[in-house]
């Protein structure tokens, strides 16, 4: 480590780069930032262009979609006219962006946000505001909004009212207001200006929307006043936090970066807040992440407790609860923010990211059967009650079904946690969570949180799990655990039966997984999931959860300066707005999947709480 460096802190990095390049039209996508409101989220490129905003909410079709086809999603540009160089960064402690070109003219300010509304005024359903700040010299700028409703399938209606251009289409409507930001020019589909950004002046663009409802044009005051409403919200916010360990800066990001997957009408916590973004181009590894995902659970609230977020925690937690009812006692794999479990896989005709097709919503893992969920069910349910909250007796009796459910189903093949579309097979870790499953109902049965009418078939069963993954799921060979039943291959994936305590940490055979996964699936700050074929075309990257999930292993089982040093090399992988994706190309560093994704920001907490408890 560099002299004067401290565990927890990243050698500075200089976020300002040269005009950010597109290929074919289209993005890096680790130049992509987030913003959000609780309800939807926006993708904002580091050349100003919003390539991806779903609204009224996060799993709604799109209004802009050119992440996914950079001619028929929509976009909404907006960058000075001449070269540029550009530097990023958020409001501290906020989700709100702010984005500065430096031109040969002068320098310009760029401040977004999804608005949060205040109860002070009466709002538009939902608001998109971009403010523009001249900062020195005067640059000329220019902007273009192309929206494209429902993944670009429709064709917007252009109307003027008061003066605004009004786009709609069915139910959904979006307004154009600008103040100082140049006359408006009509087109087909499209309202484009061109003004100057002089030092001292500032010009604003909101984009109010309404679905289903009367469309409220707001005054420049109103969005002005909801912008700084917003950024104090986020900052009150953050300043409740409680984190104050090591990588103390990109624990909280990530927390913001998770709040930002919180759908606050449900308390749902999406998987990430796109869909279809490549796993590797070219492949068909594109799928919908907008959806939540009983696998994230136990991280999810975990990360909620440690944190001291506990509205979120709760709200969650009773999401959960209502959404699993549904289909009790079997789970599904993900459920949608509303808690509903239809979720149909369809493809959309976009081109997809430079190309990569099929583009999806919706997604078929929803009616698998992937029994690490019921495992995680039963682990959130303990962190919670450990937390010292109460189970009502509904939820008491229904816990204990699930894990009656496990009992009958723990030695049927599953398609595991990575969701595989071929045959299905005994995974370890499915069998491994399974035990935890019955493992924390003898444990809540024991502290009567739950009925205990057959905590001795649990006791029975849960030793039946250990024996069928010690007996054919350890390969002495490898000294390891493997990936399903009678192979030799290895899984990132085994590294969860230490971080949800299938085994101590002291366990030989666990120290064993860790060394054996360190050996063949970690390249540097990098490691991937697996190294067999699913079934599905293409490669993908380095899985970047399982990184910290190894982090967070060697620090468990005693190797705290090793998950120091790898955890310091994994902060550095984040963009310059401290983002992750789900996959790291180790080739090239290039962000591939869904971004930014809640699994990555939850490990990345899971690991910095560990790894700052072993070193103290």
């Amino acid at each position: 480590m560099p002299d004067g460096v401290r565990r927890g802190q990243t050698t500075p990095r200089d976020a300002t780069v040269s005009q950010p390049a597109r290929t074919g039209g289209y993005a890096e996508l680790r130049d992509y930032a987030v913003i959000g409101d609780g309800r939807s989220a926006a993708l904002i490129a580091g050349d100003g262009s919003v390539d991806w905003l779903a609204w009224p909410d996060l799993d709604s079709p799109t209004l802009f979609a050119a992440v996914l086809d950079h001619v028929q999603g929509g976009q909404f540009v907006l960058q000075p006219e001449v070269p540029y160089s550009t530097a990023r960064r958020y409001v501290p402690g906020t989700n709100v962006l702010e984005t500065t070109f430096t031109t040969a003219c002068g320098t310009v300010r760029l401040t977004d946000a999804l608005t949060i509304p205040d109860s002070l005024s009466l709002a538009p359903g939902r608001e998109l505001v971009r403010r523009i700040e001249g900062l020195a010299g005067s640059v000329p700028m220019r902007w273009s909004i192309q929206p494209r409703f429902g993944y670009g399938a429709h064709a917007p209606h252009l109307v003027c009212r008061s003066g605004a251009p009004v786009f709609s289409s069915g139910p959904d409507a979006v307004a154009v207001c600008a103040w100082t930001a140049g006359q408006p020019q009509y087109t087909a589909g499209s309202v484009t200006a061109r003004f100057r950004a002089d030092v001292g002046t500032q010009a604003l663009i909101a984009l109010p929307y309404a679905h289903q409802e009367p469309l409220v044009l707001p005054a420049r005051t109103e969005c002005e006043a909801r912008l700084a409403h917003t950024a104090t919200t986020w900052q009150h916010w953050t300043d409740s936090r409680t984190y104050a360990g090591p990588w103390r800066e990109a624990v909280l990001r990530s927390a913001l970066a998770l709040k930002l997957l919180v759908f606050a009408p449900s308390g749902a916590v999406a998987a990430a807040a796109t869909t279809s973004l490549p796993e590797s181009l070219s492949g068909e590894r594109n799928w919908d992440y907008r959806f939540s995902w009983i696998r994230d659970s136990a991280f999810t609230l975990d990360a909620f407790l440690k944190l001291g977020c506990a509205p979120e925690a709760t709200g969650y937690f009773w999401w959960l609860m209502h959404a699993s009812q549904l289909s009790h006692p079997r789970l599904h794999v993900l459920y949608r923010l509303d808690g509903g479990t239809h979720a149909p896989e369809r493809t959309l005709p976009l081109s997809g990211y430079r190309g990569s097709t099929p583009v999806r919503v919706g997604n078929a893992a929803a009616d698998q059967l992937q029994l690490d969920t019921y495992g995680e069910l039963m682990q959130t349910a303990w962190l919670y009650t450990t937390a010292g909250q109460r189970l009502d007796s509904d939820i008491a009796r229904r816990l204990a079904e699930t894990a009656d459910f496990v009992c009958t189903q723990w030695k049927q093949a599953d398609a595991g946690i990575w969701e595989v579309r071929s045959d299905p097979e005994h995974f370890t870790q499915s069998k491994m969570m399974s035990w935890v499953a019955l493992d924390r109902a003898v444990d809540l049965a024991e502290r009567h949180l739950i009925p205990d009418r057959n905590a001795a078939g649990w006791q029975r069963e849960r030793r039946a799990i250990a024996g069928f993954v010690d007996d054919r799921c350890f390969s002495p060979r490898l000294n390891s655990y493997v990936r399903s039943a009678g192979s030799d291959d290895l899984d990132a994936s085994l590294l969860l039966g230490l971080v949800h305590g299938y085994r101590p940490p002291d366990d030989p055979r666990m120290r064993g997984t860790v060394v054996a996964i360190q050996r063949a699936l970690q390249d540097g700050p990098y490691v991937s999931r697996y190294l067999s074929l699913d079934g599905l075309f293409g490669s993908e990257g380095a899985f970047l959860a399982c990184s910290f999930w190894l982090a967070e292993a060697l620090a468990r089982t005693g190797r705290a300066d090793e998950a120091g040093h790898l955890m310091d090399q994994l902060v550095a992988l984040a963009n310059d707005v401290g983002l992750y994706s789900e996959e790291v190309d180790p080739a090239t560093g290039a962000f591939l999947g869904n971004l930014p994704q809640g699994l990555t920001h939850l490990a990345l907490i899971s690991a910095a709480c560990a790894i700052g408890e072993a070193i103290r």
